[in-house]
Parts: structure tokens; C-alpha cells; sequence
């Protein structure tokens, strides 16, 4: 089952393994979905271990439409592959997701704020919610 949910954000990572995300989701609407909850989940960590709350806030206010839809796309996606056990294994991906995110910054060192703080500042700068699909492609 792991292994499965390590499909998932590789989902995520579609820039990177075009090939393998498409067999993994079915749809690009899918793996935009993906995507756009790693950078939030991603957000989340800088929030806490950063000192980021304020910011994250804002950006969290500023595309709350956007990101309650793709919360819904998610777990709908999450229920249509589960079904039953489908909050289960949502939870388990956001929080294997942040995990993962938490070990990097980990390996970061004092670096990680420096280096990944800036997220806020790009999203903050964002134009509209449209926007935020293709960032958090790239």
C-alpha cells in the first residue's frame, strides 16, 4: 500500500515523469490536483517550522475558493479509487505527504526556510486563483 501512495506523489511530480503520472492518473485535471496539494502540503511545513504562519495565512485567504475545490477533487478522486476506506487512505497520503516534505526540510538543515520561504512571496504575487494549477506545476 505504500508503495501505492508513493504513486501518488509521483503523480504529483508529472513535469518530471510525464509517462508515469499519466498511468497513474487518469485524467490531467487529476494530476493538476495532486500537484497543487503538495505545494500546500509543502506550505504547511514552512508554516510551522518556518515561522511562516502570517504568510501562509494570506496565500491560505487569498485562494481559499481554489484550494477548498481541490481539496474536493482529491478526495473525490480518493473515494472513486477507495470507496469505503477512502478517508483513510486520504489522510494517510496528506500525511505521508507532509512527512516526506518534513524529512527533506530535515536534510536541509538551516537552509530549508531560506531556501523554500519564498513559495509565499511567488504565491502572494500570483495574479488569480487560474494561476496557481501552473505554479505549482513548475
Amino acid at each position: 500500500m505504500r508503495g501505492w501512495i508513493a504513486g501518488l506523489v509521483a503523480c504529483a511530480a508529472v513535469a518530471a515523469m510525464p509517462v508515469e503520472a499519466q498511468r497513474r492518473c487518469s485524467s490531467m485535471d487529476e494530476v493538476s490536483a495532486f500537484e497543487i496539494q503538495a505545494l500546500r502540503s509543502e506550505m504547511v511545513v514552512l508554516a510551522t517550522g518556518c515561522g511562516e504562519q502570517d504568510r501562509y495565512n494570506r496565500v491560505l485567504t487569498k485562494f481559499q475558493a481554489e484550494l477548498r475545490a481541490n481539496e474536493q477533487a482529491v478526495a473525490a478522486y480518493f473515494r472513486k479509487t477507495y470507496g469505503r476506506s477512502a478517508q483513510a487512505e486520504y489522510d494517510r497520503f496528506i500525511t505521508d505527504m507532509a512527512n516526506a516534505r518534513s524529512t527533506a526540510g530535515m536534510r536541509l538543515g538551516s537552509d530549508f526556510c531560506p531556501r523554500n520561504g519564498a513559495v509565499f512571496a511567488e504565491m502572494l504575487a500570483l495574479r488569480s486563483g487560474a494561476d496557481l494549477a501552473a505554479y505549482a506545476a513548475g
